[in-house]
């Protein structure tokens, strides 16, 4: 054996449990070491979305591996990279699918790193088998059908000469049988079953993508299932369930009930604000597509604004028309020194509840929001409260519709506009987006301001209006609120959806209804 580098200091290596697809599965541990990972090392089956709690400047590494095939790296070299990561002296978070304990090979890796003399922690995560049942409504014990479970692997060392499965005593040895990696060798599983013994009317369920939102589950009996699944089309990777609590999922079936599970829905918006509806409409079953179609800058130089912060004392009014108004406003209001009691003496009014609420992080409520959350409702309820004489600031985008500054100087208002942030569009993923839509797999787009239609369009670049048309053909249109839904009619398509409350929670609510109404 080769002597071991002499490091000054080793790094240390966190096997981590990923679970089975769901990002909200994994572990407070395991979430708080990949906030501060160095270097990732991650598995084909490792939720991406879990690399977003990664900072930035670290390092990730993909080492995954589907089946017998399409291998990035041998396990030899997945090995050899912890050990090489580890002699840099880094934090390193080895992040596997499912329990890196179960079925998962972190046995091997760690006694690699054992060898090396290299500091090592494994924080589990919930296994695949476990996710597989509760997410396809099966409970995996249950005091009428099963007082044991087994889980066997449907895939062995294929260089091992014998098989360490012994199906004579395990087709009937366990109320509940799980097999991790068996579609290939379904065939194989079902004959030894029924070779020793095992009822063939057993019942089986088959779950792929187990608690993802392409999660896919069939059930049939041992006699049936082979047949089941090759019409189904059901590949790896995926689970096998066997046994009498499979005939509870009709009663407990509930992930794939939700109002808009398999719906796929892209959602425009910029990254950072569309995290909101992203996670309403995943709680309800949608597959969301990201596609940040605008990114919101500050204005580097706001010389209205300055201005106007020197005689804040002389407003009467402040008018927030956007959620980023206000975000901008409080934030150069700061780095002037200044706070919230500085507005002292100013009403401030705002488009709708949204911007209210986040106003409220700044300490402060706002005395009026119109009962029709526009720009048009915001200038009207200003106009009924007399507005002749008044001076008002708004701050806002950099370009916006002049419609609230024309109406209130048309009532004898003074308005100052203060422009605070600019909206630029971004195209990063144009082509991933454009492709989803050729596929025909996409179910709705989601608009939630006329920026996002305009810059939406821009970035699939059709060459006419009829390519436009043809994209989004059968895809549904949701719309936040009526200047949006025109933006969407002007370039010649259809709006499906528009809430009554222009809010996302008004949007989630209209989409909801629009899929569940098809279902009544």
């Amino acid at each position: 054996m080769e002597e071991k580098r002499k490091d000054l200091k080793l790094g240390k290596v966190y096997l981590i449990g990923a679970g089975p697809g769901d990002p909200g599965l994994i572990t407070v541990r395991g979430k708080q070491l990949l906030e501060k990972a160095e270097v990732v090392v991650y598995d084909y089956l490792a939720n991406p979305k879990l690399l977003k709690l990664v900072p930035k400047s670290s390092e990730l590494i993909y080492v995954g591996k589907k089946g017998n095939i399409h291998h990035a790296h041998s396990q030899e070299e997945i090995n050899q990279i912890l050990v090489d990561k580890s002699h840099e002296g880094k934090l390193i978070v080895r992040l596997k699918g499912g329990d890196p304990f179960i079925f998962g090979r972190g046995g091997e890796e760690l006694q690699e790193i054992h060898k090396e003399g290299i500091p090592f922690e494994v924080v589990p995560g919930v296994t695949s088998a476990s996710a597989a049942a509760t997410y396809a409504g099966i409970p995996i014990t249950h005091r009428d059908f099963a007082a044991s479970v087994a889980f066997v692997t449907g895939h062995e060392d294929p260089n091992k000469k014998e098989s360490n499965v012994d199906w004579a005593k395990l087709a009937t040895g366990a109320g509940t049988i799980v097999v991790y990696m068996g579609i290939k060798n379904l065939p194989i599983i079902v004959d030894n079953l029924l070779k020793h013994g095992r009822d063939p009317e057993t019942p089986v369920a088959v779950v792929r993508w187990a608690s993802t939102p392409e999660q896919e589950s069939v059930v049939g009996t041992i006699a049936t299932i082979k047949d089941v699944v090759a019409d189904a089309g059901i590949k790896a990777p995926a689970l096998i369930i066997i046994g009498g609590v499979v005939s509870l999922r009709d009663t407990m079936d509930w992930f794939e009930k939700r109002p808009l599970f398999g719906k796929k829905i892209i959602v425009t918006r910029t990254r950072e604000q569309a995290s909101e509806l992203v996670q309403e409409l995943e709680e309800q079953g949608a597959n969301c597509l990201e596609c940040a179609t605008i990114k919101i800058s500050p204005i580097k130089e706001p010389k209205e604004l300055d201005n106007a912060l020197e005689r804040l004392q002389e407003f009467h009014w402040i008018l927030f028309t956007s959620i980023n108004g206000v975000k901008y406003f409080f934030e150069r209001l700061f780095s002037k020194g200044m706070d919230a009691r500085d507005l002292k003496g100013c009403d401030i009014a705002v488009v709708g509840p949204s911007t209210a609420d986040y106003l409220r992080k700044y300490g402060l409520n706002a005395d009026l929001f119109p009962p029709v959350f526009t720009g048009e409702g915001l200038a009207q309820a200003l106009l009924d409260q007399g507005v002749e004489g008044r001076n008002i600031l708004i701050p806002r985008a950099q370009q916006a519709r002049e419609i609230v500054p024309e109406n209130l100087r048309g009532a004898g208002a003074q308005v100052t506009v203060a422009p605070v942030y600019v909206t630029k569009p971004i195209a990063e993923n144009k082509k991933e987006m454009r492709a989803e839509l050729e596929s025909g797999t996409v179910d709705m787009v989601t608009f939630t301001s006329s920026s996002t239609v305009t810059n939406f369009i821009k970035m699939l670049q059709p060459e006419s209006p009829e390519e436009l048309a043809s994209l989004l053909k059968g895809v549904r249109i949701a719309a936040i609120g009526p200047i949006t839904a025109k933006t969407v009619t002007d370039n010649g398509l259809q709006v499906d959806v528009q809430p009554e409350n222009y809010t996302i929670a008004g949007m989630l609510d209209a989409i909801v209804e629009s899929y569940s109404s098809e279902k009544k």
